[in-house]
C-alpha cells in the first residue's frame, strides 16, 4: 500500500531525529493520509481515495 496522496501527490519526507547528545539518525516523516469516500461530480458515483489532511480541508473547492 503506497503512502501517496491521490490529489496532491504528497509523499514521505526524509529527515533526522536528533538526540540530546546531538546524534543524528535518519527517519521518515509520512504524510497524514485518510481514506475518504467522496462523491465524484464527473462520474456521478462515490469513489474511495486516499487523501492528506490538508487536501480534506479544501476538498469542497475541487471538482473530481
Amino acid at each position: 500500500m503506497s503512502k501517496i496522496c491521490y490529489i496532491s501527490g504528497k509523499t514521505a519526507n526524509n529527515g533526522y531525529q536528533i538526540s540530546h547528545s546531538n546524534v543524528k539518525t535518519k527517519k521518515i516523516q509520512n504524510v497524514n493520509l485518510h481514506t475518504k469516500k467522496i462523491w465524484s461530480v464527473k462520474k456521478g458515483c462515490w469513489i474511495k481515495i486516499k487523501v492528506s489532511s490538508k487536501v480534506i480541508k479544501s476538498l469542497h473547492k475541487i471538482k473530481l
